[in-house]
């Protein structure tokens, strides 16, 4: 199966509602993404990686917003067109729902059922509303920043692969009762006290991130964009460790104006093993 197949394969499954047999199917392509026999060339191996410990609903999520992602001409281009870009988040976000409601993982009035199983929120940020479960956060994350799904589960994927201690569990999905599209996840809770912006920047940089703009705490390599990398979002441990929970964490294009060299696309390549 080469690349023009698979996403004809998956638009097919799209195509025809979901049947059991397209769903089974959805499922084995999740199980390749994930033993690595699927490669989304999206992906470097390790943020391949990341997505995969984001959990099969995540692989599958994230595949399904690509196939609704446009051309990758059309991807470039939806970076400057908001009204493309809205679009095709639009379309993200009504395949995401169909197949979710499918699969037993989507929540009406997300914020309303976090609330009764979890309790009042725990915090809430620009993009995201958090819930205590004891070792573990829930957090219901929007797409204030990113417009399309696609680029929300990148974060989650970048995220797991470059801050693994934290791993980012995909749950499910949602809405509010404004009609916000939601991302539930999972992540480790981390007690521990702030850093300093200081630290953060020594931290960051012996990642191999470069400081590009300390009022919004940017950081960036020629491969990824990392950004609202702040003292509530990075957190010192007891034992001393720094974990950072929380970032705008994005591949680097040329378009975010910070050194990029990525180009963005949704090719598929699949192994076949002897």
């Amino acid at each position: 199966m080469n690349n023009a197949e698979f996403w004809a394969s998956v638009n097919s499954i799209i195509g025809d509602g979901f049947t059991p047999e397209g769903l089974q199917k959805l499922d084995s392509y999740a199980e390749q993404f994930i033993s690595g026999r699927l490669v989304y060339q999206r992906f470097s191996p390790r943020e391949q990686h990341g997505c995969a410990e984001g959990g099969a609903t995540h692989v599958i999520a994230s595949l399904l917003a690509g196939a609704k992602a446009g051309t990758d001409s059309e991807h470039q281009a939806a970076l400057g067109d908001f009204k493309r870009e809205c679009q095709l988040g639009a379309q993200q976000e009504a395949v995401i729902e169909q197949w979710a409601k499918r699969v037993y993982s989507w929540y009406d009035n997300v914020d309303q059922f976090l609330e009764i199983s979890f309790g009042y929120q725990l915090a809430e940020g620009g993009e995201a509303i958090v819930y205590d479960h004891g070792s573990t956060l829930i957090k219901s994350i929007g797409l204030d920043y990113f417009i399309q799904p696609i680029f929300a589960l990148d974060r989650i994927s970048l995220h797991n692969a470059y801050f693994p201690e934290t791993t980012m569990k995909v749950l499910g999905f949602g809405r509010t009762a404004e009609g916000d599209f939601k991302v539930i996840v999972e992540q480790p809770f981390i007690e521990g006290s702030h850093v300093s912006e200081a630290k953060i920047a020594e931290f960051a940089q012996k990642m191999g991130f470069n400081l590009i703009n300390s009022k919004n705490w940017t950081y960036s390599t020629p491969e990824i964009y990392l950004s609202d990398l702040h003292d509530e979002n990075v957190i010192r441990s007891k034992e001393g460790n720094v974990f950072v929970v929380d970032c705008d964490i994005r591949i680097n294009t040329p378009e975010l104006k910070c050194g990029g060299k990525r180009k963005l696309n949704t090719h598929i390549e699949i192994i076949n093993y002897l």
